[in-house]
């Protein structure tokens, strides 16, 4: 007999969340629960947990990081155009459901089970969630292949878009990556890191105990900053940082940049299975080339020296591919109540998907090394 439920918190799910075989550091409990426990979700964010739990016999069997949502900000996959069409029309767009990795474009599990029935149990007990509570729709972002299959097999619409992503084909060094880029790309990144040698800026990177609270407290500074120059907010709080230091200290490397004895910059990589995932930057200066070398290349080194396979430095950013990072392919599925706009929404994404093809061919065709 499985019991699938819902539940208003994650804390609650501490023990529970370790009968699952969950290997993602964004999936973890720690993570969700730093970012609740901080306050960076919950009361007053607009991000209200509501995993979906299945439990058999009182174990759990089953999960999917579920959020109901009283806003669009933060998920990376932009739905503005479909509630705006919503409120023209008199309807309620908001609240609405995702499962989504707070703030991160982390591609990975949504519907966490070892059977596929108790997989499509979930999803369907999601699906009556929001048709007995009248929820305009429910959006899975940024599922895996697999996942994302599940949900379009059991009638969600599918959406397509474009990450960057770099792939360590077992480099003994930064050099022989080098050496599979074509000559002018490969000249262009020996001439970016050489001005940053010549500016006198040195590059360190702290793991696990070596991050001290003045790190974290330079780190938030410049995280902060980023956003008060893009005239925002930040969405996380600095509780959260510090608490995940706590919690997962080896998922976290800090990369620092300082120029004369004096820090200028850093940014905050999370290592999650076998790859490093860029998430946040900040400095307290410009200078030119500084951004590719604490987000890009300390990052593609710092993965040939752990042997770590993948390296994603954020979303969006064609300027990834000529550093060596390859287009993949993201989805994201929607379930949508009312019918007249599910069919508006599918012939929206029908056309979406093809210009999306041409876009990932295109970027393909400018791939950064050498012509085979």
């Amino acid at each position: 007999m499985i019991e699938i439920t819902s539940n208003n918190s994650f804390l609650n799910l501490k023990k529970e969340l370790s009968n699952l075989k969950i290997n993602s550091s964004f999936l973890s409990y720690e993570f969700h629960s730093a970012l609740e426990t901080s306050g960076s979700v919950g009361k007053n964010s607009g991000w209200i947990p509501f995993p979906i739990v299945a439990k058999s016999e009182g174990k759990m069997v089953g999960f999917m990081p579920i959020y109901l949502k009283e806003h669009s900000y933060g998920e990376y996959v932009f739905d503005w155009s479909w509630a705006e069409a919503f409120h023209k029309s008199g309807l309620n767009y908001y609240p609405k459901m995702i499962s989504a990795i707070p703030f991160s474009p982390i591609t990975g599990n949504r519907v966490i089970a070892d059977n596929l029935d108790i997989k499509k149990m979930m999803v369907k007990a999601l699906e009556k969630i929001l048709l007995d509570h009248k929820i305009s729709s429910c959006h899975i972002l940024f599922p895996n292949e697999e996942d994302a299959s599940l949900f379009k097999d059991m009638g969600w619409l599918q959406r397509e878009g474009v990450q960057f992503r770099w792939e360590n084909k077992n480099y003994d060094n930064f050099e022989q990556f080098l050496s599979n880029l074509s000559h002018n790309k490969r000249k262009k990144i020996k001439q970016e890191r050489k001005k940053i040698n010549n500016l006198n800026i040195e590059v360190t990177i702290k793991q696990g105990n070596l991050i001290l609270d003045k790190d974290i407290e330079f780190f938030y500074t410049c995280y902060c900053n980023t956003y008060m120059l893009h005239n925002s907010s930040p969405y996380l709080t600095k509780e959260f940082f510090y608490q995940l230091n706590n919690d997962m200290p080896n998922k976290l490397v800090f990369i620092f940049a300082q120029q004369d004895g004096k820090r200028v910059a850093s940014a905050l990589n999370i290592i999650s299975e076998q790859s490093l995932y860029g998430r946040y930057w900040g400095a307290l200066e410009y200078i030119p080339g500084l951004h590719f070398e604490l987000c890009y290349y300390a990052g593609q080194e710092f993965c040939i020296q752990n042997k770590l396979k993948y390296f994603e430095g954020g979303a969006q950013g064609e300027h990834k591919l000529a550093r060596g990072f390859d287009p993949f392919k993201t989805f994201s599925n929607h379930f949508i109540a009312n019918s007249d706009f599910k069919s508006a929404i599918e012939s929206f994404l029908s056309k979406e998907k093809t210009h999306i093809t041409m876009y990932t061919d295109e970027l393909e065709e400018r791939s950064a090394f050498k012509k085979k």
